[in-house]
């Protein structure tokens, strides 16, 4: 069905900017209201039906989509990284990001992202904590193993962060006190995220064994190299697998290189 009104969002925090086009009519409606989903509803509504919706992929999340489409409105979510800019446009406002939304839906150039339902988000949120503390856990030992290398200290055996790694660390000492509480810091910080990130996995572990991707996370781990975590990692993140092609899945998963 022909939407008689395309309205683009610009979604923040705080506020939210609002454009809504009539192409038919060339009727236009500019609006800045608070970001609460019910008086973004509220404004949305005052147009003729159909009206379809649309906002750009952030920090945001889905509660919008989600309110505006249990609502009965065809809302969509825009990937922020296809939306057409122009090399030499560095104008950005509020408004201006609305209508540039509202007109591109109403040519029917945004590329709409999957917006996944409450449960699927909250299994990539585990995900995402996951792949963040594992980050955190690296650099932390980065920083240990930087100050021993700066000052000439090597670790006798080629393995290290074993279980005789650990008392080899507490019993290096420097004469600098401010150099000495650095170390112990360090070491404390990577010790710490060491046993965040093993409850992390335990977590994981059964979240898999229980949630709706359990036989996919199964099949993923028949492959070599891949354990519960990045099985885990690669279901609920890719979500439904025959969107994709053989080209098409690695590309999204970031192993083919730009």
């Amino acid at each position: 069905m022909f939407a008689h009104t395309f309205t683009g969002l610009d979604v923040h925090a705080v506020n939210v900017a609002g454009h809504a086009l009539n192409p038919a009519t060339g009727e236009i409606s500019n609006h800045t209201m608070a970001s609460d989903p019910a008086v973004v509803l509220e404004w949305v509504r005052r147009f003729a039906p159909p009206v379809k919706v649309v906002y750009e992929s952030g920090p945001t999340g889905f509660v919008l989509a989600l309110y505006l489409r249990d609502a009965g409105i065809n809302c969509v979510v825009a990937a922020s990284s296809k939306l057409l800019r122009a090399p030499g446009d560095r104008i950005k406002t509020d408004q201006r990001d609305a209508r540039v939304l509202a007109e591109m839906l109403a040519v029917g150039s945004v590329t709409e992202v999957r917006i996944p339902d409450p449960e699927k988000e909250a299994l990539r949120d585990l995900s995402r904590l996951r792949s963040g503390t594992a980050k955190d856990l690296a650099h932390a030992r980065q920083h240990v193993n930087a100050i021993l290398l700066r000052h000439g200290i090597r670790y006798p055996k080629e393995t290290r962060w074993t279980q005789e790694h650990g008392p080899w660390l507490h019993r290096q000492r420097f004469d600098e006190p401010a150099l000495q509480f650095t170390y112990q810091a360090d070491v404390e910080q990577a010790e710490l995220l060491a046993e965040h990130h093993k409850r992390i996995d335990k977590q994981v572990a059964v979240t898999a064994a229980a949630c709706r991707y359990g036989p996919v996370i199964d099949a993923l781990m028949c492959l070599r190299g891949i354990q519960i975590t990045t099985g885990y990692g690669l279901a609920v993140q890719s979500g439904d697998w025959t969107r994709f092609t053989g080209p098409s899945i690695g590309s999204y998963l970031g192993l083919v290189p730009r």
